[in-house]
């Protein structure tokens, strides 16, 4: 009850949304899904072990933050790679991370960490423009900030992957509701050089059917953000994909999809449709299905070289970075 108070009823009408939300199968789902969260209190240590580095001196000369861009006055967090000086082959490439900062060491590379509208301040297409806005500003940011605002390459979780693969795809299609000129577009689109997505959504309607399943669908903003299940396919890469002509698909950077094998809060079956839908249409795209992990140890096991899977999934994304051509000796 205290769940459907916070976020939401479900949408029946009168009384009868608390029938709905009283129903035995609901409250047991529901006990459940908040009981699966408790398990995230594991991860408390990574979280003094991130603030206690924002306080040390020497850690403040690899980090900006609150660096203001965009038509709404977002904010972003610039990290520098710490050997940044030693590199001899020109400005570090940049990863635009939704979220987190500990790939600029492991990747020798300029990280940006940008906020987006949230629900319910904006929608998906208002979290896209976002997006789109900060590689703007990288395009006009290299030279000030050392680094390569050609190499650009979009990382995501969960949902961040589905608003990085999503926006790789309007721009390529150069969309009117970006509110961007079609040139500044392209440019944009050619300065991405590659879209990882670990634990991505592609799919916004199996998704939301998933999420029925478990009986989530009404506590979840996923729905409202996109203003309702008829606007489901033109927000799903998947569709957008099938709509994008042969000319623009060519326009699309490759893709890396790194999914957990134990993950049920977003199914292994999302990241494999999408590999199996982008191969089908020409577009670059590597597939890896790591065995264990969960949908929060692919991003939190990232943030601690002692972390069971970090090895793991860096040896992917550092293959990756190798086939872009990225990675500094």
């Amino acid at each position: 009850m205290t769940v459907q108070c916070i976020y939401g009823w479900p949408n029946k009408p009168g009384y009868k949304k608390y029938i709905e939300a009283l129903k035995p199968r609901r409250i047991y789902c529901m006990t459940k899904a908040v009981l699966e969260r408790l398990k995230y209190l594991q991860y408390g240590r990574l979280y003094f072990q991130l603030k206690s580095w924002y306080e040390t001196d020497e850690n403040k000369k690899h980090y900006e933050k609150g660096i203001t861009f965009g038509r709404r006055g977002q904010k972003l967090d610039l990290y520098f790679p710490p050997n940044v000086s030693r590199l001899n082959d020109g400005p570090p490439p940049l990863v635009v991370f939704i979220y987190w900062r500990r790939m600029s060491e492991e990747l020798s590379a300029a990280v940006v960490c940008p906020d987006y509208c949230t629900y319910p301040q904006g929608n998906v297409l208002g979290m896209v423009q976002d997006i789109a806005d900060c590689l703007v500003w990288a395009r006009e940011s290299g030279a000030k900030f050392n680094f390569d605002k050609d190499k650009i390459v979009l990382i995501g979780h969960s949902a961040g992957a589905h608003l990085c693969a999503l926006t790789a795809l309007f721009l390529a299609d150069e969309r009117e509701e970006l509110l961007m000129e079609a040139g500044v577009q392209r440019e944009v689109a050619e300065s991405v050089r590659g879209v990882i997505g670990l634990s991505g959504v592609y799919n916004i309607l199996e998704h939301y059917e998933h999420e029925r399943k478990r009986a989530v669908e009404y506590v979840s903003t996923m729905h409202k953000a996109m203003n309702g299940v008829e606007n489901f396919p033109y927000y799903s890469p998947t569709h957008v994909l099938k709509e994008v002509g042969q000319e623009k698909l060519s326009r699309l950077p490759p893709f890396a999809l790194l999914h957990g094998s134990s993950d049920f809060v977003v199914p292994v079956q999302s990241s494999c449709k999408f590999s199996a839908l982008l191969s089908g249409l020409d577009v670059n795209v590597s597939l890896y299905l790591l065995p264990g992990l969960n949908h929060m140890d692919i991003v939190t096991d990232l943030m601690s070289a002692d972390r069971r899977y970090y090895h793991p999934i860096y040896s992917c994304i550092k293959l990756e970075w190798r086939k872009l051509n990225l990675l500094h000796p």
